[in-house]
């Protein structure tokens, strides 16, 4: 069976929803992305076999990203294109999707990762609108009195307000913050402990820009507006644990979890490009990375929402045959600093363990293991392109250090967790 290495890849530049990237939806950043990758790579276009990409706001006129990235850079159009989504995970999805389909044979040569633009969500209109209205206009039999008559039944507040996008559960209508507090207050994590987690992701995502770490992976972006972006905008090297504590809770009053302690809503892109080892050969491209698993999972989301990583990645590493201490990075989604102390708390539990693995604990992630160039807390989560953009850091860590293995961790709505291990080439 053919071994899938990653090459290379790039990703835009993180920056908040609403600000250098509002005029660039999800397929723009996409295509930034995917051109970025193609330029410093060099691959020959001609030897890409298709693209797999992660969105969560997906286009509505337009849902399958992959293709219309495809076909707006000019990629062979034989090249088969597919948009996946899985919540958070989806950039992962979208790669390891990618992974199986070398590692089967389907394909030598692909290019996988996500994208996300919060600044284009659709702004929904209730359904009752659609309800009343639909049936007249989509009748060629519809005369004025009609339409009259349609707009005579609506309603201003219950059919013609536009609806504001949340990002809450379908089945428990409860949004993540306040499934963060939640777990927070259930396993002890305390506000402190929060906001030290998170400026320590500020503290090393900084380091990182200004060490050239994230130099390799970030490409300049040119907005419609002639305006180049060229690093992500999000990071406060600056912050501390005082400037932090001034901040209210976001979800609960009295709560801990606060905009100092969460991911913020963000825009851009990120993509890997994936071959096997012999075409990497072929094309004189040196690997940098491999997975050895992967594993997707699901909770209650009743229970706790975004508890999944604690189940998701041990189960990745006794796929990959291997345990905690045999770890040499953990790179874990920040989608709140709770939610990330949650899951190492769960995983040093015997008691989740045994009920939730059937096992003692998993162990105690080290502090300088765990997410050494920061995380989304400070660098930004657009949904579908984190993912690809935590493959992306750790396949350059392992190429670039002495570290051989990462443990990749990922919490997602509808109550997913998501976890992979990856090895230097």
């Amino acid at each position: 069976m053919p071994r899938a290495v990653i090459v290379g890849g790039a990703r835009t530049p993180f920056v908040r929803a609403f600000a250098e990237f509002t005029t660039m939806d999800t397929i723009a950043l996409g295509e930034a992305a995917v051109r970025g990758l193609l330029e410093k790579t060099g691959v020959p276009w001609d030897a890409i076999d298709g693209v797999v990409w992660g969105g969560v706001i997906l286009p509505p006129t337009a849902p399958n990203v992959a293709r219309e990235i495809v076909l707006d850079i000019g990629l062979p159009k034989a090249a088969e294109a597919r948009t996946v989504t899985r919540a958070c995970a989806s950039g992962l999805q979208a790669i390891t999707d990618a992974v199986a389909a070398i590692e089967r044979g389907d394909a030598e040569v692909m290019i996988a990762g996500g994208s996300d633009s919060t600044s284009n969500a659709p702004v929904t209109m209730p359904q009752s609108l659609v309800h009343k209205v639909a049936p007249v206009a989509l009748s060629r039999k519809s005369g004025p009195l009609d339409y009259v008559k349609a707009i005579g039944s609506l309603s201003p507040r219950k059919d013609l307000l536009p609806r504001q996008p949340q990002i809450a559960e379908r089945t428990t209508g409860e949004v993540m913050g306040e499934a963060a507090e939640r777990m927070a207050e259930r396993n002890g994590v305390t506000r402190d402990e929060q906001d030290a987690f998170a400026v320590l992701s500020h503290h090393r995502a900084a380091a990182a820009i200004q060490s050239g770490r994230f130099a390799d992976e970030v490409v300049p972006v040119d907005t419609p507006e002639g305006k180049r972006v060229y690093s992500d905008t999000i990071v406060r090297g600056d912050t501390s644990v005082e400037k932090l504590a001034k901040l209210r809770p976001a979800f609960a009053k009295g709560g801990t979890v606060t905009a100092g302690n969460a991911s913020t809503l963000t825009d851009g892109a990120a993509a890997v490009l994936i071959m096997t080892e012999e075409k990497a050969k072929e094309l004189g491209m040196k690997p940098l990375a491999a997975f050895k698993s992967w594993s997707y999972v699901g909770v209650d989301p009743a229970d706790q929402l975004l508890i999944g990583p604690a189940i998701a990645m041990p189960k990745a590493l006794a796929r990959a045959g291997l345990e905690l201490s045999d770890i040499d990075v953990v790179d874990m989604h920040e989608a709140f600093a709770s939610q990330v102390l949650c899951v190492r708390k769960a995983m040093a539990s015997d008691a989740f363990c045994q009920e939730r693995l059937g096992r003692n604990a998993v162990g105690t992630i080290d502090d300088d293991k765990l997410n050494v160039h920061g995380g989304s807390v400070a660098i930004g989560h657009p949904f579908g392109a984190t993912g690809a953009r935590m493959v992306l850091t750790m396949a350059n860590e392992l190429a670039t250090t002495d570290a051989k293995t990462a443990l990749l961790g990922i919490c997602a709505a509808g109550g997913l967790g998501a976890g992979a291990v990856m090895e230097a080439v």
